[in-house]
C-alpha cells in the first residue's frame, strides 16, 4: 500500500513536470502564436465582410424587386379598373390573375428581404464585436512585445554591468582612461603656458596692468595724446 502511495506521487510530479515544460514550450512561443491568431482572424473577418457586402447586395436586389412589383400591381389595378369601366369581365379578371402572381412575388421577395436584413444586423454585430476583440488582442501583443523588448535591454545591461570583465564595463573603464589622459593633457598645457609667463616676466606685469596700476601706453588713445602734448610744446 505504501509502495502504491509513493507510485502515485511519482506520477503526479513527472505530469506535472511535463505540464510545466509544455507550458513553457507555449510560453516561448506565445508572442508568435498569438499574432498568427490576429492574422487568422483578421484574414476570416475580411471574408465575413466580403460575404455582408453579398447579403447587402441581395438586400438591396430584393428591395429593387419590391418596388418594381408594387409599381405594376397599382399599373395592373388601373388595367383592371378600365376594363371593368368597359364592361370587360374577362379581360378585367385576366388582369387581376396578374395581379395576384405581382403580389404573390412580392409576398416572397418582402420575405426574402426581411430575412436578408436580419442577417445583416446579425453579421455587423459580430463583425464589430470580432473587430474589437482583435483589436484589443493587437493591442495587448504590442504591449507585450514593448515590454519584453525592454525587460530584455534592461536584463542585458544589468548582466553586463553585474559581469566581471563584461564588454561594457571594458569599454566603460576605457572611456574613463581616455578621459583622464585628456585632462592630463589639459593641465599639463595650462602649466607650460604659466611656466612661460612667469619665465618671461609677463605675469605680474600682465596682472598690474589688467589693474590700472600699469598705464598701457601702446594704444592710440595714448599716442595721439602725446602728439598733442609735443605740439602745443612747440607752438609755445
Amino acid at each position: 500500500m505504501r509502495k502504491q502511495n509513493v507510485f502515485q506521487k511519482l506520477v503526479t510530479l513527472v505530469k506535472g513536470g511535463l505540464t510545466k515544460a509544455g507550458e513553457t514550450v507555449v510560453d516561448m512561443n506565445a508572442i508568435t502564436i498569438l499574432e498568427q491568431e490576429i492574422k487568422d482572424g483578421q484574414t476570416n473577418l475580411d471574408k465575413a465582410k466580403q460575404d455582408l457586402t453579398k447579403v447587402m447586395r441581395s438586400s438591396m436586389q430584393c428591395g429593387r424587386k419590391i418596388e418594381e412589383l408594387k409599381q405594376s400591381i397599382l399599373t395592373h389595378e388601373g388595367y383592371a379598373m378600365k376594363a371593368m369601366e368597359k364592361s370587360n369581365e374577362s379581360m378585367a379578371l385576366e388582369v387581376a390573375q396578374k395581379i395576384a402572381e405581382f403580389e404573390s412575388d412580392l409576398n416572397i421577395q418582402q420575405s426574402a428581404k426581411a430575412q436578408y436584413d436580419g442577417h445583416i444586423v446579425t453579421l455587423k454585430a459580430q463583425i464589430k464585436s470580432t473587430q474589437k476583440a482583435i483589436d484589443n488582442m493587437d493591442r495587448e501583443l504590442t504591449m507585450v512585445k514593448t515590454t519584453e523588448s525592454v525587460q530584455k535591454a534592461s536584463a542585458s545591461i544589468t548582466q553586463n554591468y553585474a559581469t566581471s570583465g563584461s564588454k561594457v564595463l571594458s569599454a566603460k573603464d576605457s572611456l574613463k582612461r581616455i578621459q583622464e589622459r585628456q585632462q592630463n593633457r589639459e593641465d599639463e598645457l595650462i602649466a607650460g603656458e604659466q611656466l612661460r609667463e612667469e619665465f618671461e616676466g609677463k605675469s605680474l606685469e600682465d596682472q598690474l596692468r589688467s589693474e590700472g596700476i600699469i598705464e598701457d601706453n601702446s594704444g592710440a588713445n595714448s599716442v595721439l595724446e602725446r602728439l598733442k602734448a609735443k605740439q602745443a610744446g612747440n607752438a609755445e
